[in-house]
C-alpha cells in the first residue's frame, strides 16, 4: 500500500469509523511527520493531528458551529476537546452539549449517568423499612408505658437484627 500523498510505501494506516462510513488514511513516515501525525524525533503518535487529518477540512454546518465554541469558564475550545479527548471543566458539558450528546449515546448508550446499585438493594430497603417501623412501634409502646408490648417488640427487633447480621 502506498502513501496517499506521495508514492512511498505507507507505514501508518489510520482508520476512522463514524456510523456506516469508514475513512482510511495511509501515510508514509515522512508524510506522517509532515502532517504532524507523529512526532518528528520519536515514533509517538500525535492524536490531535490524527483526528484533524481524519476529520478533514470539510465540516458540516453543525460541526462548524461547534468548532467555534469556547467554554467561558476554562477557555477550552470544542476542537481541543475533540483532539485531546478531555474536557476542561464540568461546565463544558453544557457548552458542548450539541457535540457531546451523540458521543455519550454511542459510548454509554445514555446521556445521563444513573450510577451503580447493589444487586439486593430492594430487599435491603424492605428490611430497613421493616426495622424502622418496629423501632417506631417500640418507641410508641414505651411512651404509652405498655411495657409488655415494648418487651415483645424489643425481642422481635433483636431476632431480626441478629438474622440480618448472620445473613451478611
Amino acid at each position: 500500500m502506498n502513501c496517499q500523498f506521495c508514492s512511498n510505501p505507507a507505514t501508518f494506516h489510520l482508520t476512522r469509523i463514524s456510523g456506516q462510513s469508514k475513512k482510511v488514511v495511509h501515510l508514509c513516515e515522512e508524510c506522517a511527520k509532515q502532517h504532524q501525525a507523529v512526532s518528528a524525533n520519536t515514533a509517538e503518535l500525535n492524536i490531535p493531528a490524527i483526528v484533524q487529518l481524519l476529520l478533514g477540512p470539510h465540516l458540516s454546518p453543525v460541526s462548524e458551529e461547534l468548532a467555534r465554541l469556547t467554554c467561558p469558564n476554562c477557555g477550552i475550545k470544542y476542537m481541543e476537546f475533540r483532539g485531546e479527548g478531555r474536557l476542561g471543566c464540568p461546565h463544558d458539558y453544557e457548552v458542548f452539549r450539541l457535540g457531546l450528546e451523540p458521543i455519550l449515546k454511542r459510548v454509554h448508550r445514555a446521556t445521563r449517568h444513573h450510577g451503580k446499585k447493589p444487586p439486593n438493594q430492594r430487599e435491603n430497603l424492605l428490611r430497613q423499612t421493616e426495622l424502622l417501623a418496629l423501632h417506631h412501634r417500640l418507641q410508641r409502646a414505651i411512651a404509652a408505658e405498655n411495657y409488655e408490648e415494648a418487651a415483645r417488640l424489643r425481642d422481635t427487633l433483636r431476632k431480626k437484627e441478629a438474622a440480618d447480621d448472620h445473613a451478611a
